[in-house]
């Protein structure tokens, strides 16, 4: 009889958590991850798989940001050097493209592309982060600035926004005209 009863108050608890569990807010996570020493936050369910940087086949006349094509799981995917896009680092170091990870975008997205970033950190939680407050202009996909306890910034990134970018979505390298006319 004690066992029945200790069993229905188990099932109470668990049925009461649940329950609670699905009216509190979901929490958003982040993926941490750094690109020239800086410190970068990818929302959990924007991102997809983590990858080795592999082999990566160069595209011509593509802009320097645009590494190459990468097949990652049978399908190919655009790899762009994060840092070099968001202006971070000037010119890769030789070798640079072989380090690192690559953090593909989550499926739903509809866009098959990886973002080649120096190391990943971990996981972080806003509920152990302070937002920081700025009126600096900044690129749509670049969404708030974060403290976390140990007082590091990290910037947060919306890969919904970067996805949906014009300048992202422009890889062609166009030459310039020359200002001499032939």
């Amino acid at each position: 009889m004690a066992n029945k009863e200790a069993l229905r108050d188990l099932q109470v608890r668990l049925a009461n958590r649940l329950r609670e569990a699905r009216e509190q807010p979901r929490q958003v996570g982040w993926l941490a991850v750094e690109c020239a020493g800086n410190g970068l936050l990818m929302p959990l369910a924007q991102a997809g798989e983590i990858h080795p940087v592999g082999k990566v086949t160069p595209v011509p006349h593509a802009k320097p940001w645009l590494s190459g094509v990468a097949n990652l799981r049978g399908e190919l995917y655009a790899v762009v050097d994060l840092p070099r896009f968001l202006g971070l680092q000037e010119s890769s170091k030789s070798g640079a493209l072989a380090h690192g990870q690559l953090v593909a975008l989550n499926a739903a997205l509809n866009l098959n592309a990886a973002l080649r970033v120096d190391r990943l950190v971990g996981l972080r939680d806003p509920e152990h982060m302070t937002m920081e407050h700025s009126d600096a202009p900044r690129p749509s996909f670049v969404s708030a600035a974060w403290r976390d306890a140990q007082g590091r910034l990290w910037q947060a990134l919306d890969l919904a926004q970067l996805a949906h970018d014009p300048a992202f979505l422009d890889v062609a390298h166009r030459p310039q005209p020359s200002a001499i006319k032939q």
